[in-house]
């Protein structure tokens, strides 16, 4: 495929990702609350339903490696402090190094938690992360990779993922989690609707929420019309297309959408789309759920050699 011509010019700033600071310090030393005290504590400092508490092992791993991530508590079981305390030291970011954690049982950490989460005993309170607008992201270069250094690779591709009208957090954390695993620089979703940075995306996501950007837009259909001045190819997942992912010639930079189980991509976005290429199924399977989508299109663009 051609490669489509770059024609940004003046692209909006985004937010300053670098502005996220150290945790707030808490006391030194773990230190253990009974019942009441810990009761007092999710009253004013966002128990359930309030704030954003980060928990599981993955999830409270990558948030505590990542410099922008603002963090101000961190509560481990006594279980979980001699399983993964070294690992949470040796791991964490120079920003979070003064962050105490505080020992509590795990019904303790539950208080704070959604009802039937499944923390294995850690959690973390943090701030969203400020993410960067969608401009910034497809006007910026490839990292180093092997396809820069080895003259018998491919070329680097660049692959932008945008959900049409995906509500459900948990897919929408595991599209994330496919886009860190293969390589995509950013999942986009509508700020109408889509899911909001929690817990539940989070762990869904398994640590990639704090490595792959999750941005929010307003107007689907005029993001891809800006990805398309900014080179990029724009594709529709649609399961009635009449060719494949697999037997398209990608080209080297591709906003590729994925639409709602069910209702599929919207008329606008599918105008918008300068194909429309499908995953083939066998019977009786007529479709796959979006994240699985999500990853086996990735595969296609990203993970063959």
């Amino acid at each position: 495929m051609t490669k489509r011509k770059t024609k940004v010019s003046g692209h909006r700033p985004g937010k300053a990702a670098q502005k996220n600071g150290p945790g707030s310090p808490e006391s030194p030393g773990p230190r253990r609350r009974d019942s009441s005290q810990r009761a007092r504590d999710g009253r004013h400092s966002g128990g359930r339903g309030g704030g954003l508490w980060l928990y599981g092992v993955h999830p409270v791993l990558a948030a505590l490696a990542n410099p922008r991530r603002r963090i101000d508590r961190l509560l481990l079981s006594p279980e979980a402090a001699q399983t993964w305390g070294q690992r949470l030291r040796q791991e964490r970011d120079p920003r979070h190094e003064r962050l105490s954690p505080e020992t509590l049982d795990r019904r303790g950490i539950e208080a704070f938690l959604p009802e039937g989460a499944v923390h294995q005993g850690l959690a973390a309170r943090a701030a969203p992360l400020e993410q960067p607008a969608i401009e910034d992201i497809a006007a910026t270069p490839l990292a180093a990779t092997k396809a820069e250094t080895d003259a018998e690779a491919p070329p680097a591709r660049r692959v932008i993922l945008l959900l049409d009208q995906v509500t459900d957090p948990h897919n929408v954390g595991a599209v994330l989690r496919s886009a860190a695993a293969f390589g995509a620089q950013a999942v986009v979703a509508l700020d109408k609707g889509a899911p909001e940075e929690s817990g539940t995306l989070a762990k869904s996501a398994s640590g990639a929420l704090e490595v792959v950007p999750y941005i929010k837009v307003t107007n689907l259909a005029r993001t891809l019309d800006s990805l398309k001045e900014a080179g990029y190819w724009c594709w529709g997942l649609a399961g009635e297309a009449g060719q494949s992912l697999a037997g398209s010639r990608p080209a080297e930079a591709v906003a590729l959408v994925l639409g709602a189980e069910g209702s599929g991509l919207r008329r606008l976005t599918r105008e918008r789309c300068d194909l429309l290429v499908k995953l083939p199924t066998r019977a009786p399977i007529q479709a796959l759920n979006i994240s699985n989508a999500a990853a086996v299109a990735l595969y296609e663009l990203l993970g063959r050699d």
